[in-house]
């Protein structure tokens, strides 16, 4: 019977000495780590933008009519003063022939009123002869000098006239040109808006018939460039982007201008940088979604470490025994053996996925990104049978 006790004591002694070994082994955190090496990193800006091409010109009416003919039509080649619509001239052209009528009858009165002066004058010049003969009253040369100032008055009024009608006539003329709409420019027609029968109204403003493209061959992308990346951006940078239409062809451009007027859209602040592309392969076409990558930095063999190590911050009893680092650095917890070491180091280019770090760190440190939830603390110990003992000893006799 003693026998059995004192067997049952060493048993619970020894299970209270593993139970405890269990505790302090279970108490160190365990860590997720990553290896610091060296490689390149680039530094990129990412937005998306617009295909179009460099210079477009909208063709419109500048006169009201019934479309005649067309002579252009979905990406046909024009050049500079090609004919390429032709609005019905009947009424512009009776508009010239009535103000050419008024131009004529407004030349004849003219002539009419230059002979009256010429009679008004001939009528003076007698008046004053007889009058220094003294045949006739003073009343009579005045009135003969009344007719010649009459007479001139209307010889202005005719020529205002003249030069109304004149006007008029030329206006009516321009009218029954813009009948026939030309191209301002070589290039290609890449919209029309108008069919053969359909009455062109040009009250309030020019409407558009055609929009052309100068030279599909040199296209341009328009930019939304956030305001926290365009202080990044300047003229003559490179940029490389990509289309759905070709998504495994890789396209190359300049940056020609980053222009100055904000566009606010959802109180999202973007800024246009305007790229010139060469589309030598006619493959780009306007209206293209293109996803643009700006390349400001790059460092090819440079010391870095993933951004979840920066990002990672040990337990607040390990915080409070460490100092602040000075201004301009950011603490890397280093694992050393099983402990973690903050490192100081100043943070360089970065890519959004990797860092480059100056500071006491080598190349091959295990640097910590996360703690592992199975290593949080100690685990509470089992007593006999697998049973859960709540942090107690269960006593055995």
């Amino acid at each position: 019977m003693l026998l059995t006790t004192l067997a049952r004591r060493a048993s619970t002694a020894l299970l209270v000495l593993l139970c405890a070994c269990g505790q302090k082994s279970g108490s160190a955190p365990k860590y997720t780590t990553t290896k610091v090496d060296k490689g390149p990193v680039i530094g990129r800006v990412t937005a998306t933008g617009t295909v179009s091409a460099t210079v477009t010109v909208q063709v419109g009416a500048q006169v009201s009519g019934r479309l005649q003919t067309l002579n252009a039509d979905f990406n046909s080649k024009v050049t500079k003063g090609q004919v390429l619509a032709k609005l019905d001239p009947s009424l512009f052209e009776a508009q010239v022939s009535m103000a050419a009528a008024n131009e004529k009858a407004a030349l004849a009165g003219l002539t009419r009123a230059q002979a009256q002066d010429k009679d008004a004058q001939r009528k003076l010049a007698r008046s004053k002869v007889l009058a220094d003969q003294k045949l006739v009253p003073l009343a009579d040369l005045e009135g003969a000098q009344a007719e010649v100032e009459v007479a001139q008055a209307n010889i202005q009024s005719a020529e205002a006239s003249l030069a109304q009608a004149r006007a008029a006539r030329q206006q009516s003329q321009v009218n029954l040109a813009y009948t026939t709409i030309t191209s301002p420019i070589d290039g290609t027609v890449v919209s029309r808006a108008v069919d053969v029968g359909q009455t062109v109204a040009a009250s309030l403003q020019a409407p558009t018939l055609f929009t052309i493209a100068e030279n599909l061959s040199k296209m341009q992308v328009d930019t939304n460039v956030s305001e926290a990346d365009v202080g990044k951006l300047a003229d003559g940078m490179e940029a490389s982007f990509s289309v759905d239409a070709f998504p495994n062809r890789v396209f190359k451009g300049v940056i020609r201008q980053i222009r100055y007027a904000p566009q606010v859209v959802q109180n999202v602040v973007t800024y246009d940088a305007v790229i010139d592309v060469a589309n030598d392969e006619l493959l780009l076409r306007p209206g293209m979604t293109a996803n643009v990558s700006f390349i400001y930095a790059r460092s090819d063999d440079a010391l870095r470490v993933p951004n979840a190590a920066l990002r990672f911050r040990p337990d607040a009893e390990l915080m409070r025994k460490v100092s602040k680092p000075e201004p301009g650095k950011r603490l890397l917890w280093v694992l050393d053996g099983e402990t973690p070491t903050p490192v100081p180091v100043t943070l360089g280019l970065s890519d959004g996925t990797v860092t480059v770090v100056q500071g006491d760190v080598s190349d091959g440190a295990l640097v910590i990104t996360d703690r592992q939830s199975g290593g949080d603390g100690p685990k509470p110990p089992t007593g006999l049978g697998g049973t859960s003992t709540g942090g107690g000893m269960r006593r055995a006799f």
